[in-house]
């Protein structure tokens, strides 16, 4: 059993920046941190103070986290970038709100008093010693102090005060993660009027004054009830001073919801697992409530696509991806009789596949998109079809010969969105045979079913339309209009490339829709493009064709939930730090290569199309952590810790381009080897240089590491590995939110005989029973094995806190 935390953020948009810009303008992105460690940076949104982010995450994350933080930062090419300022929300101000926070916040000034992050750990104890009473504390040591000096580190020192009386540790110099192992005693006051011990952490500096770099205080008369206290103590800011500013920095605008999940271990799920795998397996049946149909009638718009995907990824894990998916076809076809509307409205079946199509086809996406959304990236050319929208600006002298005119600017952009569409739709065509195995197959389905539907002649087009408008209007066009969310680019599109990403993506859409004709009305600008799109049409049938032609044998095996599960979870080029005799570590040390990271094996290769080498296995691997930056000079650096083929431990450093590659890689790294035995609890953040560990001076190469390992902290991604009971979880959850609906609407859709025999009784035969009688059984008797885990974890950690607020004020 474990507790899972899963934190929804969207950032939205921020108003009322200031300018840190002498052109009276700023360009502001967002840094978010989960207790101080950046995991999130958004795209840069340029000239503006009033940017649009509109950015989604899902961070899963240990349930001990404290905060999350909100940076927005002023990007700056040629200096140093400007903090404009932040927004702290604590996890007790999350829990307040169960349905999640949506609202605007203040920024407010950034106060070097509390930017404070780190632990420190400590004995504090009272002792005898002789007639006098002692109180004795102890300071260990302390682990990711901020970095206050230039190089990257601080020189702490800690300071503890108590009845007027303070002492001092010695100073470590460049350090965040010092060992002092210093005791200091105070002699007892019974009579004080100061009950507190306050222990403060500085950095030194020579020059200037200390920094202030957190402190820990003790209620010395509650200590007295329990004699010793030792472990590790979060750092707190100086919150004594007013806060300035608040209101004056802008507002940012953002979404969070956060959720604890207790997951129980495999077995307690089998019964709701299985079935749920037997309604699918026995299809849909005349005269009978499909369990299927209950859920789609019972969940809300607001939660539909959650549901979609975790009832996806639980039947892609039982091998049974394609029979759900053609079970919700069916069901959808019985309802409709329309063929316009087929697949156009957000019901389950619509979200199913869309969510599908995303688990199983992100890197057929990447490969049939990326070339083309790079080189409109790379050419960033001012294209428009729309007279209404030509800028005066783009109209103009164009060359020192020639001047240019609002329809030579119409037909040049015709031209370039003529051939980046021919080059998709050829990419596209030639990419059947690279579809896995598992889509073509459940498309195969689909064509089939809705040729069964819709026979008539008139109809031929339905068939195929059912298809392209999962491919095509769910599946590329939204991806060529938001790269960055599909990861196809880092960065946003300005607003020259915005528009042609838009126009490419509606030329895509007609030519899934298969009627070329539908947007001469609707938008007659489009005409340039309308041979193109004519050629793209009969282009897109002959794939589909191709794409749905496929034998059993073919799918068979990546139906399976192993094979599936061996994808690449994740790959791109990276740095890999070479050794070299004993000189510094360096930048320049690092050598380029391909990567390519599955359940299997990390492997890499000099370019995507060589021969790849086996690297590491994920077995194999101890911890995947952050490296300091004065270590290489860079912020950007990683460490893969694992076990050799001699079982010796080895450390891997690879060197990725920004904070988001970092965390994306960092996060595919733990989710490959979560079930790994042997994980480590510690690591050095530094690397070993001469004698030494460079974070926290430690000359024995193998002992413990300074600092702790965050395997908890992943960004979730639509090719995660399967976790099948945490999807069991989330699916048992929402089924038990909407159970007293459930049994309304099954009572609404049976027949006056089954209504007799709705509920089981006690000498009832539960196999005999039909699947929603047998669903609520199954819902009751798990939620009673949940209810009392849940009662057992929160006396527990009621138990801890309790004593933890006795201790601390």
């Amino acid at each position: 059993m474990a507790k899972r935390s899963s934190l929804f953020i969207r950032i939205v948009e921020g108003k009322n920046l200031p300018a840190k810009d002498i052109t009276g303008s700023s360009d502001p992105y967002c840094i978010v941190k989960i207790d101080n460690e950046a995991i999130i940076r958004t795209a840069t949104v340029w000239k503006t103070l009033f940017p649009f982010w509109g950015e989604e995450y899902e961070v899963h994350l240990p349930p001990t986290f404290h905060c999350v933080s909100f940076y927005v930062m002023d990007e700056d090419a040629l200096s140093r970038d400007d903090v404009i300022g932040k927004v702290c929300i604590t996890q007790s101000l999350l829990a307040e709100h169960p349905k999640g926070y949506n609202g605007w916040l203040n920024l407010t000034e950034i106060d070097p008093d509390e930017e404070v992050q780190g632990e420190i750990h400590l004995q504090i104890e009272i002792v005898d010693s002789g007639a006098v009473r002692k109180l004795r504390c102890t300071v260990f040591d302390a682990r990711d102090l901020a970095r206050k000096d230039r190089n990257g580190a601080s020189d702490p020192f800690v300071r503890v005060r108590y009845n007027g009386k303070t002492q001092e540790t010695l100073v470590i110099k460049k350090s965040c993660y010092p060992r002092w192992n210093e005791t200091f005693e105070f002699d007892l006051d019974e009579s004080a009027a100061e009950k507190l011990c306050v222990i403060e952490v500085w950095d030194w500096d020579l020059v200037s004054r200390n920094d202030f770099l957190g402190k820990v205080v003790f209620n010395v008369q509650k200590l007295q009830a329990v004699q010793q206290e030792e472990g590790w103590f979060m750092l707190r800011p100086d919150k004594s001073k007013p806060r300035r500013d608040e209101g004056n920095l802008g507002s940012l605008h953002l979404q969070l919801q956060l959720r604890d999940e207790t997951v129980l271990p495999s077995i307690h799920y089998q019964p709701l697992v299985q079935l749920l795998c037997q309604e699918v397996k026995a299809g849909a049946q005349d005269g009978k409530v499909h369990l299927i149909t209950l859920i789609e009638d019972t969940t809300t718009a607001e939660c539909r696509q959650e549901v979609a995907v975790n009832l996806v990824k639980l039947f892609v894990g039982q091998g049974l991806a394609k029979e759900f998916l053609d079970l919700l076809f069916k069901l959808e076809l019985d309802k409709t009789d329309e063929p316009n509307t087929l697949f156009r409205s957000n019901s389950l079946a619509s979200k199913s596949m869309e969510s599908f199509l995303k688990v199983a086809g992100m890197q057929y996406l990447h490969r049939v998109l990326g070339p083309t959304i790079s080189r409109v990236f790379e050419e960033k050319r001012c294209i428009e079809l729309d007279p209404s929208k030509v800028e005066s600006k783009d109209i103009g002298c164009s060359s020192l010969h020639r001047i240019q005119s609002e329809s030579d600017v119409i037909q040049q952009s015709a031209q370039h969105l003529r051939s980046y569409l021919g080059d998709l739709l050829g990419t596209i065509a030639k990419s059947a045979r690279a579809c896995p195995a598992i889509i073509r197959a459940t498309f195969q389905l689909l064509f089939k079913r809705v040729g069964e539907q819709f026979p008539e002649e008139k109809d031929q087009n339905v068939k195929f339309i059912a298809i392209t408008s999962f491919l095509c209007l769910r599946f590329f066009s939204p991806a060529i209009m938001s790269p960055k969310l599909f990861h196809l680019q880092e960065k946003h599109a300005d607003a020259r490339t915005s528009r042609t990403l838009l126009l490419l993506a509606k030329a895509v859409q007609n030519v899934g829709n298969m009627d070329a004709g539908v947007s001469r009305t609707k938008e007659p600008w489009m005409a340039p493009l309308q041979p193109t799109i004519q050629q793209g049409v009969a282009q897109m049938k002959r794939f589909l064709l191709q794409l749905i032609d496929i034998e059993e044998k073919e799918e068979l095996d990546p139906q399976k939930s192993p094979c599936l599960q061996t994808q690449v979870v994740k790959e791109g080029p990276l740095f890999i730090y070479k050794a070299r005799s004993k000189g510094p570590l360096l930048s320049s040390s690092f050598k380029k290569l391909y990567f390519s990271l599955t359940s299997e094996a990390l492997t890499c290769a000099k370019t995507p199309s060589c021969k790849k080498s086996s690297f590491i296995t994920p077995a194999s691997i101890r911890a995947a952590e952050k490296v300091e930056e004065k270590s290489f000079g860079n912020s950007h650096v990683m460490q893969i810790i694992y076990a050799n083929e001699a079982g010796q431990t080895d450390t891997a450093y690879l060197q990725c381009k920004c904070v988001n590659e970092l965390n994306q890689w960092l996060s595919a790294l733990r989710k490959v080897c979560v079930n790994n035995a042997g994980m480590l609890c510690s690591y050095h953040p530094g690397v070993f240089r001469g004698d030494k560990w460079s974070c926290c001076h430690q000359k024995d190469k193998g002992g413990l590491g300074c600092d702790k390992t965050r395997h908890g902290v992943t960004l979730r991604e639509w090719n995660d590995p399967l976790d099948p009971d945490l999807e069991a979880q989330l699916i048992f959850r929402h089924l038990l939110g909407v159970r007293e609906a459930m049994k309304e609407k099954y009572l609404e859709l049976s027949t006056l005989e089954k209504n007799e025999n709705l509920h089981l009784t006690q000498n009832e035969d539960p196999e005999n029973a039909d699947g929603p009688s047998r669903l609520f059984q199954v819902l009751q008797d798990l939620e009673e094995i949940h209810s009392k885990e849940l009662s057992r974890l929160s006396d527990l950690a009621n138990q801890d806190r309790n004593h933890l607020v006795e201790l601390q004020t």
